[in-house]
C-alpha cells in the first residue's frame, strides 16, 4: 500500500540566504553576550578574529542589523562595548587627516579611477587603515569588541585579508568581527562571492 508522503517545497535561493542571515544574526548575538568570547577566550591561542559572512544582496538588511546591535550595546541590552568602524568613512578620515580629500575628486576627472586608486595606495595602505583603528580603541578593555564595515564599499583599495595581517600584532586582546559580503571557508575569503579568493588562515567564521 502506497503511503503519503508530505510535500515539502524546495526553498529557493532568496530564502536560503535570508535563512543563512537569520542563523549567523543569532550567533552573533550569542557571541556578544558570551563572557568567554568578550575575553577572546576559548579558541586556543589563536587571535580573536571572526567572519560575519553575508549574501552581497543583504547589505541594507546587514547595516540595519549593525545599527541594531550598536543601539543594544548603548543600551545595556548586550553585555561589551561594541566599536563600529565602516572602512570608507575611516579612509575618509585619513584622506581628511593627510590633506588630499578635497583634491581626490579633481585627480580622477584627470587621471582616471584606476590610476587614482593606485595613488591612494599609499596614503590609505592597510597598515594605515590598521594604525587608525588602533589609536581610536586603545587602550583595549575587557568587554570591547571592534566591528569592521564596509569592506565592499573600499574595494579594490583595500582588502581585508590585508588588514587584518596589519592588526595581528597590536589586536590580541579583543574579538574582531569583520562583517563581510561574501564568503569565507575558514582557508579562503572570496568577496562579493565573485572575486579571485584570498587565502586567510587566521579568522573564524562567527557560525
Amino acid at each position: 500500500m502506497a503511503i503519503n508522503q508530505p510535500h515539502i517545497r524546495p526553498r529557493n535561493r532568496a530564502e536560503r540566504i535570508h535563512e543563512d542571515f537569520d542563523h549567523r544574526r543569532e550567533a552573533l548575538r550569542e557571541r556578544l553576550q558570551d563572557q568567554d568570547f568578550l575575553a577572546n577566550k576559548g579558541i586556543g591561542n589563536e587571535i580573536g578574529f571572526y567572519t560575519f559572512c553575508y549574501d552581497p544582496s543583504l547589505e541594507f538588511e546587514c547595516r540595519a542589523y549593525v545599527d541594531e546591535l550598536k543601539a543594544d550595546a548603548q543600551a545595556g541590552k548586550l553585555p561589551c562595548n561594541l566599536e563600529v568602524f565602516n572602512l570608507y568613512d575611516v579612509m575618509l578620515d585619513i584622506c581628511e587627516q593627510r590633506r588630499i580629500l578635497r583634491a581626490i575628486p579633481r585627480r580622477e576627472a584627470k587621471v582616471g579611477s584606476e590610476a587614482q586608486i593606485k595613488e591612494l595606495q599609499k596614503p590609505c595602505s592597510s597598515k594605515s587603515f590598521a594604525q587608525y583603528l588602533l589609536e581610536h580603541t586603545q587602550p583595549h578593555q575587557p568587554g570591547d569588541v571592534i566591528m569592521v564595515t564596509g569592506v565592499g564599499e573600499v574595494f579594490p583599495l583595500l582588502r581585508v585579508h590585508n588588514l587584518l595581517n596589519d592588526m595581528l600584532a597590536d589586536f590580541g586582546t579583543v574579538p574582531v568581527v569583520v562583517m563581510y559580503p561574501g564568503s569565507f571557508d575558514g582557508r579562503q575569503l572570496k568577496l562579493f562571492n565573485k572575486e579571485n579568493a584570498s587565502n586567510y588562515y587566521r579568522a573564524f567564521d562567527i557560525s
